[in-house]
């Protein structure tokens, strides 16, 4: 038996030099700073302001860039802030003559407004190689050599860094690279209408371009962006342009400083990849230490990041929910974030249940695991997640999606009561309240109107509903019965789905951009809805260059879309119905081509608004005209949901915001300690798996011993 014995004793000072705890975690040691754990699944293509425009770009530029705004992260409906700013721009209006006109000035007598912009003192960038020099004139890194390169693969080999202040010019700088004929930057043709001279500027340096030779942005002005003092710049835009305020807080009007642009144009750098698109530089929070998409980006805290400080104001309820605990503090609290690569939802989720990724969205294949649906139709989460301390957020997305009709088609389009009614009729039978049950896991709200909860001009509430497809009884708001849409459907024409005039079936067509066999339930259901009115819909799928020519040329009859919002501000969505943006006569965005000379007129008028009751009142006018016209059946706008776990501290989320990051902080102990509780290996099978090859192999350990004993014994005799 002394086999055994020896054994156990192997057994237990092997276990007891290893740690028995989280032998799973995908990290390969615990961080001694606060670290923020998340993940991406797709490469970001883009990091370099000018360029970038998508979600998960987003993600990394909006915590190193700082444009001069940015949203209060805390109040609701979402409000501007100064950001590098001392103050919001003060805009000033000049009149045709060049005179100044006052603040209330018509719109039809702003030629010009001009934004007057001032930023902080002592804003450095991060330290990068860029703004090493030699001397005093001359950059160490803007002229490296062939030998000087071959020891380059990566901006971590470059041997010093050096910073610099932050000045209006980084921001003018910045504005003129949108024009770049090598940059491509998405809002160049946008911002070609408003602000003054950028498509002249445009234009010139394509010239330039053709012609071979250089383009040095610093040398070349641009009328309508101006530097007034080493603080100040102004920016001049065409007419009344309140909206380029929610510009300013996009990386698209962050600095950039002329020293990276000249660096990064060496042509041994750009075949190393070594680019602004893969290392940026900026002045916020955080900078990219590590970029490799194919296993992991890290973000580290900015040492020269200026004080900044959590917000001290919010909502009624952020006091309760201890989103103020920390009024005042220096800001960020997290230290490193660290993004790993994860393709596989499941593989996410299962980590995230173990504690090693601190925040998760819900899937529907985990959608049950996490939540339940109380019977008041609330949600909540599962039994699961409370034992584990996890905290469900929720957050209506500033997002809309619709059915929309074709205003230029002799059946379901035109001005007509007929028409209108068939609209009304169509709107009241989709049940969207029961496409959100079936396909979005009850994720969304049923939409009154084209603007979305958090943007100003949404009402909530009886003030709020469309009255043409809904009721409000005993305070809550119920959808028109059936029998009221089959009324409506007789008043247009059509009873019991039939042309009273020619006894034919109604036919309607749904066009489709070519679809998966996911699509086939949803337009299964689709049919289903038109069929309580008795018409038929039919599907027409085609691939998504012909979708398009219809939907250009106006040969839709019915067609699904949906909008996210760039700013909030009711504008972005209202446009999206103002006759002059109709996408068959000018290539819009008013897919529905619907035109309206009372909704287009209030439209001029309410776009060029400060948020006043005034402009609240013309908003709910032109939300009357739509709800009677009906050009769209309102669809849902969607709802975001966010598990946190209980480690994490002032959570709220921001869909504007994309710099809420250095707002968040960490308890790495609690987190360490839930970690080592829920991962713990389970050791009896190995135990038990041991114990069973001991017995197995004690039988030959006897013969062994035996024979042993006997060689002894027989030699002793001897």
């Amino acid at each position: 038996m002394r086999f055994l014995s020896y054994l156990y004793i192997v057994i237990l000072l092997c276990l007891s030099g290893c740690e028995l705890t989280a032998v799973n975690s995908p990290y390969p040691q615990q961080e001694d700073e606060a670290v923020l754990y998340s993940s991406f699944s797709l490469r970001p293509k883009h990091l370099d302001p000018a360029r970038s425009y998508s979600a998960n770009e987003a993600s990394f530029t909006g915590q190193i860039y700082e444009p001069p705004l940015q949203y209060h992260y805390l109040k609701r409906p979402y409000t501007l802030v100064p950001l590098t700013s001392t103050q919001l721009p003060v805009v000033r209006y000049i009149g045709e003559d060049g005179s100044e006109l006052g603040t209330s000035a018509p719109i039809e007598d702003v030629a010009y407004s001009i934004y007057e912009i001032t930023i902080k003192k002592g804003i450095l960038y991060q330290p990068h190689p860029a703004f090493v020099k030699a001397h005093k004139d001359k950059y160490l890194y803007h002229q490296l050599a062939e030998d000087e390169l071959e020891k380059i693969t990566t901006l971590s080999d470059f041997e010093q860094r050096s910073s610099r202040e932050l000045t209006a010019d980084d921001y003018v700088y910045q504005i003129k690279r949108l024009a770049h004929p090598e940059i491509h930057s998405p809002i160049l043709g946008l911002m070609s209408e408003y602000i003054v001279g950028l498509s002249d500027y445009a234009e010139r340096l394509r010239q330039l371009k053709q012609q071979g030779q250089s383009i040095d942005l610093k040398a070349i002005a641009i009328e309508g962006v101006t530097v007034v003092d080493r603080y100040n710049y102004q920016i001049k835009v065409v007419g009344k342009y309140p909206q380029l305020r929610y510009w300013l807080a996009m990386p698209f009007f962050s600095p950039v400083p002329w020293e990276a642009d000249a660096f990064y144009a060496q042509t041994g750098l750009i075949k190393k990849n070594i680019t602004l698109d893969w290392f940026p530089v900026g002045t916020g929070p955080y900078q990219l230490t590590e970029n490799d998409p194919n296993s992991r980006m890290v973000l580290e805290k900015n040492p020269n990041y200026r004080v900044e400080h959590y917000p001290t104001e919010g909502e009624e309820l952020d006091l309760e929910q201890g989103l103020l605990n920390d009024a005042g503090k220096r800001l960020p609290f997290i230290d490193k974030v660290v993004f790993s690569l994860e393709k596989e939802n499941t593989s996410y989720w299962n980590k995230f249940l173990q504690g090693y990724y601190d925040v998760s969205g819900i899937s529907s294949d985990s959608f049950d695991q996490a939540v339940q649906m109380a019977s008041s139709g609330e949600f909540g989460l599962s039994d699961k997640m409370k034992a584990k301390g996890i905290k469900l957020r929720t957050a209506i997305g500033t997002s809309t999606y619709y059915i929309g009709f074709n205003m230029l088609d002799s059946v379901v389009g035109g001005n007509s009561e007929r028409a209108k009614k068939l609209r009304q009729a169509i709107s009241i039978a989709i049940d969207y309240e029961e496409f959100i049950s079936i396909f979005t896991n009850g994720r969304g709200i049923a939409a009154q109107g084209a603007i979305p909860p958090g943007i100003f001009g949404y009402r909530d509430g009886e003030k709020g509903i469309n009255q043409r497809v809904y009721d409000w009884v005993n305070g809550e708001v119920k959808r028109k019965s059936i029998f009221q849409a089959r009324e409506l459907l007789a008043q247009a024409g059509y009873p019991e789905g039939r042309d009273q005039q020619t006894g034919e079936p109604l036919i309607l067509y749904f066009d489709v951009p070519a679809s998966g066999p996911d699509a086939k339930a949803q337009f299964d259901w689709l049919r289903k809805q038109f069929q309580k009115l008795d018409v038929q819909l039919v599907i027409r799928s085609t691939d998504y260059n012909r979708f398009q020519d219809k939907m250009r040329q106006g040969q839709a009859q019915l067609f699904q879309w949906g909008w996210n919002a760039d700013y909030p501000d009711p504008e972005n969505f209202l446009f999206l119905l103002y006759g002059p943006n109709g996408k068959t006569m000018t290539g819009g965005e008013n897919a529905a081509n619907y035109q309206n000379a009372e909704f287009d007129r209030l439209f001029e008028q309410m776009r060029v608004m400060q948020d006043t009751p005034q402009r609240q009142l013309i908003i709910d006018q032109m939300m009357t005209i739509l709800h009677e016209d009906a050009p769209w059946i309102w669809g849902f706008h969607p709802k975001q949901f966010s598990l946190y776990h209980v480690w994490n501290k002032n959570i709220k989320p921001n869909l504007m915001a994309n710099n809420s990051i250095k707002y968040r902080r960490i308890d790495a102990q609690q987190r360490f300690q839930l970690q080592q509780q829920w991962n713990r290996p389970i050791l009896w099978p190995l135990m038990l798996v041991i114990f069973i090859v001991a017995l197995f192999l004690l039988p030959a350990w006897v013969v062994y011993r035996r024979r042993q004993n006997a060689i002894i014994t027989l030699s002793q005799h001897r």
